[in-house]
């Protein structure tokens, strides 16, 4: 069974730091594109960094400057470094990956993450 399994998340105060963690198990061939979004409370889901199979990177304008998203292949995961965390970036944090399986190309989500920032 393919699967993207997230840790990490947590509680953390007002300019903190959290790293999270998204690995991808199961039969996979290879990973195309990976990202982290955000749910906040009575929100749309939002996408806050992407990263492509070879390393280019991009970012909302409401992370940027602050997270980083990075990935190790090897390992089939996904990573989002945030620094200066504020109480706006309190949601539940979802990865995303393009997987080439048994299936073909297809689309996966995390099962999420909480983080709760606060002031």
């Amino acid at each position: 069974q393919v699967q993207l399994v997230e840790s990490g998340g947590g509680l953390v105060q007002f300019g903190g730091s959290l790293r999270l963690s998204c690995a991808a198990s199961g039969t996979i061939f290879s990973i195309a594109d990976m990202a982290w979004y955000r749910q906040a409370p009575g929100e749309q889901r939002e996408v806050i960094a992407t990263i492509r199979a070879f390393g280019s990177t991009n970012y909302a304008d409401s992370v940027k400057g602050r997270f980083t998203i990075s990935r190790d292949n090897t390992k089939r995961t996904v990573y989002l470094q945030m620094n200066s965390l504020k109480p706006e970036d309190t949601a539940v944090y979802y990865c995303n990956a393009d997987l080439f399986t048994m299936s073909g190309r297809g689309n996966y989500w995390g099962q999420g993450t909480q983080v709760t920032v606060s002031s």
